[in-house]
């Protein structure tokens, strides 16, 4: 990751990119109770320090970190005790709130997944995001009501704790690509303890046009949102999805918004940024100095889409 002192040699070009923009993001204490409260993915900023990728997020508008806390995070789970507190530390004195992270943890049984929770716990972080789980041979609804009681071992667990623990619906052939999925995985779970990441980005590439559908379904389930965008396109003659920037993509913002607000479901908010970022996008560690400019540009074009959109809705 960057030192600081290899951060501020670049500072021209760091500040350079901040001056295209207006800075008016509000204290993570004044934030009113209609406002999107926006954490950054920090898998996006990994060739940062703590110190440094917390300053950025503050400077780029973000009102806290969703911290990576998993193999090849920012956090590694065999480092927790020490690191995590370090990097609590660092997004608090930055003025973000340091209330996610995004883990491997899906089983309360094994012993480094309840290790992360508790030092989670101690480090006052509030949500945190599953490790996925995957189908087997057995018969699909067979092998959900098996992970359901895993899924309510660990929510025994996260009450103990405190936290707040949430499975993303993820695109693919894993649990969780069908909105279905984690509607059975998470039954008799309170979302306070066990609830679903919704990301509407991967609920429209599975649900097409039935994603309203499938958030009304699994609407008391949510404790938190994933924001991005992406779209359909031929690439070497087969159809793939392809990440692209808040608001060019198939998802429709403004839709999804209004049914957010009339549902009264503000959550946190973590926005992730997957579209080509000269490998920041897959957190690189080693980003040219120019190429951070082109990622901090992008991250403040998402937020203040993200801001103004919501607002709009």
């Amino acid at each position: 990751m960057t030192s600081r002192r290899d951060f501020i040699k670049q500072s021209a070009l760091y500040s350079s990119a901040f001056a295209l923009f207006p800075f008016a993001r509000p204290l993570a204490g004044d934030k009113t109770d209609h406002d999107l409260s926006l954490h950054v993915f920090s898998k996006h900023l990994q060739f940062l320090n703590y110190t440094d990728m917390a300053e950025a997020a503050a400077e780029i508008g973000f009102d806290g970190v969703d911290l990576t806390v998993r193999r090849n995070g920012h956090v590694l789970p065999e480092r927790v005790g020490d690191d995590l507190p370090r990097a609590v530390e660092a997004i608090k004195s930055a003025g973000l709130l340091a209330d996610m992270m995004a883990s491997d943890v899906n089983n309360a049984l094994d012993p480094l997944h309840r290790s992360v929770l508790r030092a989670a716990a101690a480090t006052g972080i509030k949500w945190y995001r599953l490790g996925y789980v995957s189908f087997n041979d057995d018969p699909i609804p067979e092998r959900l009501a098996e992970l359901n009681e895993q899924m309510k071992r660990l929510g025994r667990f996260n009450r103990m704790l405190g936290l707040t623990g949430a499975y993303q619906n993820h695109a693919g052939i894993r649990v969780g690509a069908a909105i279905w999925d984690i509607w059975h995985l998470l039954a008799d779970l309170e979302p306070d303890v066990m609830g679903c990441q919704y990301d509407i980005r991967h609920a429209i590439v599975e649900g097409g046009t039935s994603w309203k559908n499938g958030l009304k379904l699994i609407r008391p389930k949510i404790n938190c949102i994933v924001l991005k965008d992406f779209i359909w396109k031929k690439v070497d003659g087969s159809w793939k999805v392809v990440n692209v920037p808040l608001g060019e993509g198939m998802v429709d913002f403004a839709a999804y918004f209004k049914m957010l607000k009339a549902f009264e479901l503000n959550v946190p908010v973590s926005i992730h940024f997957e579209y080509d970022l000269g490998g920041a996008e897959h957190g690189d560690r080693n980003i040219s100095a120019t190429q951070q400019k082109a990622v901090f540009e992008a991250m403040k074009r998402d937020v203040q889409f993200a801001r103004t959109t919501w607002k709009n809705a």
